[in-house]
């Protein structure tokens, strides 16, 4: 992207999203963001207004919104949707007309709007499912062991459908767990790592299913973002789909432990897997990522220690400002 080029981020001030807002605003892009409610995200929204972004408040699956929207971008990124692998078995028919019809609904205001704009799609790993052999590279058949990973999948035919039809420019990241600061308290869907730290900065109990020992492949937020900025300058990533991880494994119960160490509060507590989480966990997943590595010459570069401390104190810094802003409300 050049230094005028427009973005659109469609999920622009969710959890992801407002950290993919922040770069393209740092970097000098000119930038739009859809939110599907405003109020829910009144703050970000002004802050962002401020430093010139516009925002629109839209769903996904709102034709007319989306044609506004696409109008003369460059590049759109796709950030909205359901989340979750359990609450999708709870509510497939959300999951399914959020993330399916409401990606065909973006793809053809491109279709009749915006040919020459790219979309970049943000994938899961949970499309992969269980797999013997890792880490998981990009050409392993996938396994998905959900609605919402079937959905994701089903998103990818489209884009190649549209692509081969229409000509419409896109790449995939199929991301593995991010974290970091953003994620709204109380979140539970996605973003286990958040929602350890601020059970343990509360001093509360963290739930760890079964032993712990399953490993997962954790990525800084910072880290995903510049995967994501990469991707849509990248002509070479057009069409194709790339893991967007850290690369490393990590045991649940060593990240549990870490966390607490680093807030200085909570405890660990073992718990039996709920009937449907344990029916479609995916055991161990860590990300091949060579393919973006070699590319696109992306790598991650916050390391797990580093990425936990600075989340943690991103965490007490907003624990501390509202505690003091409560105790001036007191006062006055």
């Amino acid at each position: 992207m050049s230094a005028s080029s427009r973005a659109l981020v469609i999920g622009g001030l969710g959890f992801i999203g407002v950290n993919l807002t922040e770069r393209l605003v740092a970097e000098g892009r000119s930038v739009t963001v859809v939110t599907s409610s405003r109020a829910r995200h009144a703050d970000r929204a002004a802050a962002f207004e401020a430093r010139g972004v516009r925002i629109i408040e839209g769903d996904l699956r709102d034709g007319g919104a989306m044609a506004t929207a696409v109008a003369g971008q460059q590049v759109v990124f796709n950030l909205a949707g359901e989340s979750g692998a359990v609450r999708s078995m709870e509510d497939p028919w959300t999951d399914l007309d959020v993330n399916c019809r409401g990606s065909l609904v973006l793809l053809e205001a491109l279709r009749a709007g915006n040919r020459e704009a790219k979309l970049v799609f943000v994938g899961s790993r949970l499309q992969y499912g269980r797999q013997a052999i890792q880490p998981v590279g990009e050409e392993q058949a996938p396994d998905p062991l959900c609605v919402h990973a079937i959905h994701k999948l089903t998103v990818e035919k489209y884009l190649r459908l549209y692509g081969s039809l229409f000509g419409l420019r896109y790449t995939i990241a199929r991301a593995t767990n991010p974290y970091g600061p953003g994620q709204p308290e109380g979140r539970t869907a996605y973003g286990v790592v958040n929602r350890l730290i601020q059970l343990a900065l509360a001093g509360g109990t963290l739930p760890i299913y079964g032993d712990g020992t399953q490993r997962r492949d954790y990525i800084h937020v910072d880290d995903l973002v510049s995967a994501l900025a990469g991707l849509a300058t990248s002509s070479s990533s057009d069409g194709r789909a790339f893991n967007v991880g850290s690369g490393e494994g990590t045991r649940m119960i060593d990240m549990a432990n870490a966390i607490i160490q680093l807030a200085g509060g909570g405890r660990v507590e073992h718990v039996p897997w709920p009937a449907l989480a344990g029916q479609i966990e995916t055991g161990d997943f860590v990300a091949d990522i060579g393919r973006i590595q070699r590319e696109l010459g992306w790598t991650p570069r916050v390391t797990l220690a580093d990425g936990l401390e600075r989340t943690i104190s991103h965490y007490k810094s907003q624990l501390s400002s509202l505690k003091a802003h409560r105790t001036m409300r007191v006062e006055s």
